[in-house]
């Protein structure tokens, strides 16, 4: 007998795989908004998939899959390690945030970051702060 939890992560895996070809097939923009108000970044992410995008959300930045989108609450960075940083840095994150201060935007810059939004983020700033970053892809 097949363990369930190694049925479970099989099928979460093929899951993902199949959104993956779903995304690059329908040219979807798969987001993922990472926010350590969960609350907060599930609204943001429930918003953005009622304008069209595959979007989740997380209060854990998480290995990212190819082409994926992040928006990052820039308070997240404060927990993350060296490794984690350089691929957020990779990924060209969409950075909102409560501060507007120097040092802030500093931060966002480290981080590679495509746009710099202050919260509260209307939400169709953050689409075209998306499809921004998918032109950038497109290129």
């Amino acid at each position: 007998m097949i363990p369930v939890q190694r049925m479970l992560g099989d099928l979460r895996e093929a899951l993902e795989l199949l959104g993956t070809v779903e995304s690059e097939a329908l040219s979807l923009a798969s987001v993922v908004v990472v926010d350590d108000d969960e609350r907060l970044g599930e609204l943001t992410a429930r918003g953005l998939r009622r304008m069209g995008y595959d979007a989740h959300s997380t209060t854990q930045v998480r290995a990212l899959r190819s082409r994926e989108i992040v928006v990052l609450d820039l308070g997240m960075t404060a927990t993350m390690d060296t490794s984690t940083r350089a691929e957020l840095k990779a990924s060209r994150p969409i950075v909102v945030t409560g501060a507007a201060d120097r040092a802030s935007r500093l931060l966002a810059e480290e981080l590679g970051a495509s746009d710099y939004l202050i919260k509260p983020v209307e939400l169709e700033d953050l689409a075209a702060a998306i499809n921004r970053r998918m032109t950038e892809e497109s290129r």
